[in-house]
C-alpha cells in the first residue's frame, strides 16, 4: 500500500509539473505575440518566400523594426538589419519551430513579424495560425494545382486548405482571382476584411518600377505587397525602394547568359516552378527575355515521391511554345515521359540526363543547342536544382546594372521627398503604422 501511495504522489507530481510547464509555455507565447503589434502570416501556392522577403524589406525601409522568416528553398531568418541566418534543423521540418521564431522576434524587439507558413497539412496550417502566429494580416498569394496529394484532390480543396491561415478579425490579402469566392467565404466566417490585389493593380506596376529589381520578380507579387504596405500607411515609393533592397530568394526566377566558345547559352532558373500554370508562365517569360535562339531546351527535374507533379507537367509540356527538347533529370522521370508521349510529344525529343554529374550534363546541353540556345530549368529546386543553377550562374557573363542602380536611387529620393511633403518623419510613419494595427 505504501508503495502504491508513493507511486501515486510521484505520478501526480510529474503530471502537475508538466501542466504547470505547459501553462507557462502558453503564457510566455501569448506575451511574445502581444509584444509584436504587426504580425503578417504569408501562405499560398507560389511566391510565398518572395512575398515574405518583399514585405519585410518594405517595412524595414519605412523604419519598422522587422523580423522575417522564409521556409522555401533554403529556410532563412531575416533580422531587423536585413542580415540572414540559416535555420538549422536536426531532423525533418516541424511547425513547432515557428514558436521559436516568434520568441526570437520578441528578443530582437521586433515591431513587425513577417512569417511564411511552413505547413502543408490543412490541420497544421490551422494550428500555425490559430495557436502560433495569430496574425493581424494574412496573405494568400495564389492558388495552384500543387501538393494535391496533401491538400487536394482538387484545386478548390487546395484553396480551402490555404484558407486555414485566415486570421480572425484581421485582414486577408490575396492576388487570387479564380478561387476568390472560397477565400471570401473563409474571411467572412472569421470576420476578417478581404483585400484583393486585382490584375489591374498588377498592370499598374510600371516597367520602370519593375526595372529596379535585380532578378525576375512577378508584377502580381509586387502589386500584392504594395496593397499590404498601403494598409500599413507605407507610401508606394518607400515600399518600392525597400523591395529593391530585398535579397533574392534562392528559388526566385533568375536568368543568365553564357558565352561558351562562341555559343550563346541563356539559362533560366525556374526550378521552383512546379505546377502547370507557374511553369507555363516561367517558360513564356524566359522565351521572351532570351529573344531569338536556335534551340530551346526544357530541363525537367523530376522527383519519384512527386509523381502527380511529373504527370501534370508531362500533360501540359506540349503548350511550352517552341520547346525543341525535354531533358529529364532526377528520379521517376518515366512518369513525365509517359504523360508527354500520351499528349503528342515525339519520344525522340525526350532525353535522359544525369544531374549527379553537372559538368557532364552541361556538355550534353552544349551538344543539343548548337550555335545558341535557351535552357529553362523547371520541376524541382532541390535534388541538384540549386547546384545546376549555380553552375550556370558562375559561368555567365557579368552584366553591369547602372540603370537599376539609378532607378533605385531615384525611388529612394522620391521616398524622401514624399516624407518631407507629407510631413512624416520615419519615426512618425512607424508610430502611425503600428497605431493603425493596434487600434484596428
Amino acid at each position: 500500500m505504501a508503495y502504491d501511495m508513493d507511486a501515486f504522489w510521484i505520478v501526480g507530481g510529474v503530471l502537475s509539473f508538466l501542466l504547470a510547464l505547459g501553462a507557462w509555455e502558453a503564457w510566455s507565447h501569448r506575451r511574445a505575440l502581444k509584444s509584436i503589434p504587426i504580425r503578417i502570416h504569408v501562405n499560398g501556392a507560389r511566391g510565398k518566400s518572395s512575398v515574405t522577403r518583399l514585405i519585410a524589406a518594405a517595412l524595414r525601409e519605412a523604419g519598422i523594426r522587422t523580423v522575417a522568416k522564409t521556409t522555401g528553398t533554403l529556410p532563412r531568418l531575416i533580422l531587423p538589419d536585413g542580415s540572414e541566418r540559416p535555420i538549422e534543423r536536426v531532423s525533418r521540418p516541424n511547425v513547432i519551430e515557428q514558436v521559436g521564431i516568434i520568441r526570437r522576434a520578441q528578443r530582437e524587439g521586433a515591431e513587425a513579424l513577417v512569417i511564411e507558413c511552413m505547413a502543408l497539412q490543412p490541420h497544421l496550417q490551422a494550428l500555425c495560425e490559430s495557436k502560433f502566429v495569430r496574425a493581424t494580416h494574412g496573405v494568400i498569394t495564389n492558388v495552384r494545382a500543387d501538393h494535391l496529394d496533401v491538400m487536394g484532390p482538387t484545386v478548390a480543396d487546395v484553396a480551402r486548405a490555404l484558407c486555414n491561415t485566415t486570421p480572425v478579425r484581421g485582414k486577408l490579402f490575396t492576388a487570387e482571382q479564380e478561387y476568390l469566392p472560397i477565400l471570401a467565404a473563409a474571411a467572412a466566417d472569421r470576420e476578417t476584411q478581404l483585400i484583393v490585389s486585382t490584375p489591374e493593380d498588377a498592370a499598374a506596376v510600371t516597367d520602370e518600377e519593375m526595372a529596379g529589381f535585380s532578378y525576375m520578380e512577378h508584377r502580381e507579387n509586387v502589386a500584392l505587397v504594395l496593397k499590404v504596405c498601403a494598409d500599413l500607411g507605407i507610401d508606394r515609393a518607400t515600399a518600392l525602394a525597400g523591395m529593391y533592397r530585398a535579397a533574392c530568394d534562392p528559388g526566385a526566377m533568375t536568368m543568365c547568359e553564357i558565352d561558351f566558345f562562341g555559343r550563346r547559352i541563356v539559362f533560366a532558373n525556374a526550378f521552383a516552378a512546379n505546377d502547370p500554370n507557374s511553369t507555363a508562365s516561367a517558360w513564356k517569360r524566359a522565351a521572351e527575355q532570351a529573344g531569338k535562339v536556335a534551340t530551346r531546351v526544357a530541363l525537367v527535374n523530376c522527383r519519384a515521391d512527386r509523381p502527380e507533379r511529373s504527370w501534370q507537367l508531362g500533360e501540359t509540356c506540349h503548350t511550352w511554345q517552341g520547346a525543341d527538347y525535354f531533358l529529364l533529370i532526377g528520379s521517376g522521370t518515366h512518369v513525365f515521359r509517359r504523360a508527354a508521349i500520351q499528349n503528342g510529344i515525339e519520344p525522340e525529343r525526350i532525353l535522359q540526363g544525369n544531374a549527379a554529374d553537372v559538368p557532364k550534363l552541361f556538355e550534353t546541353i552544349v551538344e543539343l543547342i548548337g550555335t545558341s540556345g535557351l535552357v529553362v530549368g523547371v520541376g524541382n529546386i532541390g535534388d541538384h536544382g540549386l547546384e545546376i543553377a549555380q553552375y550556370f550562374r558562375n559561368r555567365s557573363v557579368l552584366q553591369p546594372k547602372p540603370r537599376r542602380r539609378r532607378v533605385a536611387r531615384r525611388r529612394r529620393a522620391l521616398a524622401a521627398q514624399t516624407h518631407a511633403r507629407n510631413g512624416h518623419a520615419p519615426e512618425a510613419a512607424v508610430a502611425a503604422a503600428i497605431g493603425k494595427v493596434v487600434s484596428g
